[in-house]
């Protein structure tokens, strides 16, 4: 769990005492006393609600990626519904985007709050106008939720914009270390800067994996390998892949098959930083490979990887954009590692409601102001709502029960996965919380799958080619768990 010691002001802003006599089930009955019990499919899907509204948003906005038009004000709890008044119970989240479930009464506090409503108003240009108040902001929230040993914080405004600022600061500090942390730009590297050519625009790279997902910007794009669909057409940088391990199940059946894949792995990872010709900055790795079909590897592989990272000069980047804020049983899913030095910079979004990067080395910090910059670096109306999120979870104690939710859920998916083995394949995520996901038997037998889900009232989502992945809120309980159980069980056994 989040460890209190971090923040003295974060210690006292959660100190007040809640009754939880009863566990996670009476926080649900506090937080959402009027939660649905179970999912109401009123319509054909999409209904007719549906269809008019997306005929009217279509005429201004691309609607075809859409399952259906949400309506957020009666959504409630982990039950999102739709325009037509069909009620889902949620295992999909917002694509892990909702770290409390839909209408958090603490999170609308928050928003109603007299500093959050003077943040969205006022909306400072964080850099050169910084509110009276945000250091505060970011001690009682991001920064005492940060990661073991990162101490600073760079904030941004989404997952793909953490990760394009950490690899700016990655290449500046790689730049700065070879000329020298403090000394003065030469006229050489200012003028072809300005011409995009070196020395002042260096051909470096970032290292990343396949099947990896970074976002969609022009680096983070270039460090996406998941789909096809996310690159083409679009130009890319001449950046380095390596194999990501492709690790075979059930784990405790295949121990030296695995290790011996992972070793292949990480012998591919090293030669090819010592090899590329454009010299490698960091290397970025997802502690679970997600939209890329939930991959995992073991904590070796990754003490292994930063391992070869200090070895050879290059900076490890850990991207906890979708794995972040609780859902894996550790607040940060490289908790899990038991890295002996933390990573070098850590980047997150999603549950967190805020974007940016973790990092404690001040030389990753540029040595000129204005060389990471934009408007408004992140949003303070987005820390303090993430403020919140962290608050809630310290105080409930959220990850452990996540934790504890996950091994009952995965449990249950293992007697599933027995009684259909066609159907749940290559279950993963045991130990991880609720982030937990399966393959099916194709991806045409996936993609229907979900639609039947949908029709009985589960909200559920894809992942990779055949993937499917679960993202619940960290409020989702036993008894939310049994239902999506039932409902899985009557789709598999049409």
């Amino acid at each position: 769990m989040l460890r209190l010691a971090r923040s003295a002001a974060f210690t006292a802003r959660v100190a007040r005492p809640v009754r939880l006599t009863r566990g996670l089930a009476s926080l649900a009955e506090k937080y959402y006393p009027n939660e649905p019990t179970v999912p109401v499919i009123k319509t054909e899907l999409p209904g007719p609600e549906n269809k008019k509204a997306i005929e009217k948003l279509s005429k201004v906005f691309d609607t075809r990626a859409a399952y259906y038009v949400a309506d957020y004000y009666k959504s409630n709890g982990n039950y999102i519904v739709d325009v037509d008044g069909n009620t889902f119970l949620d295992v999909y989240a917002q694509i892990s985007s909702i770290a409390l479930g839909y209408n958090n009464p603490a999170l609308i506090e928050a928003a109603k709050s007299d500093q959050n409503i003077n943040a969205i108003v006022n909306r400072p240009a964080l850099g050169n106008f910084p509110s009276s108040d945000y250091a505060d902001i970011l001690a009682e929230g991001l920064l005492a939720g940060a990661p073991p040993g990162l101490d600073k914080v760079w904030t941004d405004l989404s997952g793909s914009g953490a990760n394009e600022t950490a690899y700016k600061a990655a290449f500046m500090y790689k730049r700065a270390k070879e000329r020298g942390y403090n000394t003065p730009f030469s006229e050489e590297e200012i003028a072809s800067s300005m011409v995009n050519s070196s020395p002042g625009s260096p051909q470096m790279s970032i290292l990343s994996f396949e099947t990896a997902f970074h976002g969609r910007l022009f680096g983070s794009l270039s460090t996406t390998r998941s789909k096809p669909i996310h690159k083409l057409d679009i130009p890319a940088f001449d950046w380095p892949t390596a194999p990501f391990p492709k690790l075979k199940y059930p784990l405790e059946e295949n121990v030296e098959a695995n290790a011996a894949e992972e070793k292949r792995c990480l012998e591919q990872v090293e030669k090819t930083i010592k090899s590329w010709h454009n010299p490698v900055a960091a290397v970025v790795v997802e502690p679970i490979q997600s939209e890329g079909g939930d991959n995992h590897a073991s904590p070796a592989f990754f003490k292994g990887l930063q391992e070869i990272t200090k070895r050879n000069d290059v900076l490890f980047i850990v991207d906890e954009v979708q794995t972040g804020v609780g859902a894996t049983g550790k607040f940060w899913a490289h908790e899990h590692w038991n890295l002996p030095t933390p990573p070098d910079i850590m980047t997150f979004s999603k549950k967190a409601q805020a974007a940016g990067y973790y990092f404690s080395n001040p030389e990753l910090t540029p040595n000129q102001p204005y060389r990471q910059f934009n408007t408004w670096c992140g949003d303070p109306s987005k820390a303090i709502v993430a403020r919140t999120i962290f608050q809630e979870i310290i105080k409930n104690d959220l990850v452990a029960q996540t934790a504890k939710v996950g091994d009952y859920m995965y449990g249950k998916l293992e007697a599933l996965a027995t009684k259909y083995p066609k159907d749940i394949t290559n279950l993963r995520g045991k130990n991880k919380g609720t982030f937990i996901a399966w393959d099916a038997e194709s991806p045409a037998a996936r993609d229907q799958f979900l639609k039947d889900c949908r029709a009985n009232g589960l909200n559920i989502g894809g992942c990779g080619a055949r993937g499917i992945r679960l993202r619940p809120a960290l409020v989702f309980e036993k008894k939310h768990t049994d239902l999506f159980i039932s409902i899985v069980e009557k789709v598999l056994s049409k």
